[in-house]
C-alpha cells in the first residue's frame, strides 16, 4: 500500500471510513464480522481507520476500539466531536463543540477506542455558537495533555480552517469530495495545499452510487439514510447513472471497476489526499484497495473530466437543513 502525508502524519494512501458498519446504511453484518473486516484492512496495509461519538451513537468506536487494539502504534485513528448526545446515546438536534463538552467527549472517546491518545480528533461539524479560535484552544490543551496527537476539521470553509490553523496547526481536513460532489474544488483544495494540511474525503463513492451497484430500481433498507437524501430520489438515480456510465467505460478499458476508477481520480486530484471508502464486504474492501495500484494517465483524467463536464449532477446531497450545517 502506497504511503501519503497528512499534514504530519504519514497514513496509508487509501483508509477505512468505519461509519457504516453501525450507522446510517441499515442492518448489517454481526459485531465479530466487522471486527473481522476491519482487521482484515490492517492486514492488507490500511492504517488510517475513521470513527465519530455520535456514529451509533457510541458503538462505533467501541467496536472500532475492540478491533484494532491488537495493532496499537501500527494505525492511525481519527474520531470527532462536535454533536449533541444526550445520557440516553441519543443524537439530538444541533451541535455542541464548547470546550467542557470537547474535553468531555475526548474523555470518552480515549475509553472507547483503547488508546492512550487519539491520534487524529476532528470537529465533525462546526458550531456557529462557539468561535473556531476557543474549539482551536481546547483541543491545543488537549494536545499539551497528551490526550490528542492532531487536530482536524470536519466540512469546515476555507476562512475557517485558516483561523483555527492560527491558534493550532490543523492536520487534516476532512470533507464531501467525489466525481459527483466538487465543491472542494471551488477554494478549499488550493487552501489546505498553502497551509500544508491533508485531505480525507468522505463518501468518496458517493455513498455507494459510483460502484454501479445502484440503480433507479434499489430498494434501500428502512432506516438507510439515503432515503432521505434528494440525489438518492429513484428520478435522480436514473438521471445520474449518466455518470457512473462515464467511469464505467473508462475501467472496462483498463481491466478496473467503476469505483477503482472514481478512487484513483480522487487519488490523481493531489498527493496529499487520503479517500476513506467503507465497506462492510470482504470483496469490496479489496476492490477498494486495488484502486491505490491503478494509476491514471494524463489522457485518462482528461477523458474523465470531458465526459462529467457533460453530466449533470441531479439532486441535492442533502436536505436543506442538513446543507446549511456545511462549509461554516
Amino acid at each position: 500500500m502506497q504511503q501519503r502525508a497528512l499534514g504530519k502524519l504519514t497514513v496509508s494512501g487509501i483508509g477505512f471510513g468505519a461509519m457504516g458498519m453501525s450507522h446510517g446504511y441499515g442492518p448489517g453484518p454481526d459485531r465479530d464480522a466487522n471486527i473481522g473486516l476491519l482487521r482484515a484492512a490492517v492486514e492488507r496495509g490500511v492504517t488510517l481507520f475513521d470513527t465519530a461519538e455520535v456514529y451509533g451513537p457510541w458503538v462505533n468506536e467501541e467496536l472500532v476500539g475492540e478491533a484494532l487494539e491488537p495493532f496499537r502504534g501500527q494505525v492511525v485513528i481519527a474520531t470527532k466531536f462536535g454533536f449533541v448526545i444526550d445520557a440516553d446515546g441519543k443524537q439530538q438536534p444541533g451541535t455542541d463543540s464548547r470546550p467542557e463538552n470537547i474535553r468531555k467527549v475526548a474523555d470518552a472517546s480515549l475509553k472507547r477506542l483503547r488508546v492512550d491518545a487519539i491520534d487524529l480528533f476532528y470537529q465533525h461539524r462546526v458550531d456557529p455558537d462557539v468561535p473556531i479560535e476557543e474549539v482551536a484552544g481546547a483541543v491545543r490543551e488537549l494536545i499539551e495533555a497528551g490526550k490528542v496527537r492532531h487536530f482536524g476539521l470536519s466540512e469546515a470553509a476555507a476562512g475557517t480552517i485558516r483561523r483555527a490553523h492560527a491558534v493550532q496547526e490543523v492536520t487534516a481536513v476532512q470533507s464531501e469530495y467525489s466525481l459527483w460532489w466538487r465543491r472542494p474544488e471551488d477554494e478549499l483544495l488550493d487552501t489546505l495545499g498553502e497551509l500544508g494540511i491533508g485531505f480525507v474525503p468522505f463518501s468518496p463513492l458517493g455513498r455507494g452510487f459510483l460502484t454501479g451497484k445502484i440503480g433507479a430500481d434499489t430498494v434501500f433498507a428502512e432506516n438507510d439514510m439515503r432515503n432521505g437524501l434528494p440525489r438518492f430520489s429513484a428520478q435522480a438515480r436514473e438521471a445520474n447513472q449518466a455518470l457512473v456510465e462515464v467511469i464505467g467505460r473508462l475501467g472496462a478499458a483498463r481491466g478496473a471497476t467503476p469505483a477503482q476508477v472514481a478512487l484513483a481520480w480522487l487519488l490523481a486530484q493531489r498527493p496529499w489526499i487520503v479517500p476513506i471508502p467503507g465497506t462492510r464486504r470482504l470483496e469490496r474492501l479489496d476492490e477498494n484497495l486495488g484502486a491505490a495500484e491503478l494509476t491514471l494517465t494524463a489522457a485518462d483524467l482528461e477523458e474523465i473530466e470531458a465526459a462529467a463536464a457533460r453530466v449533470k449532477v441531479v439532486g441535492e446531497r442533502y436536505p436543506e437543513q442538513m446543507e446549511n450545517m456545511t462549509n461554516l
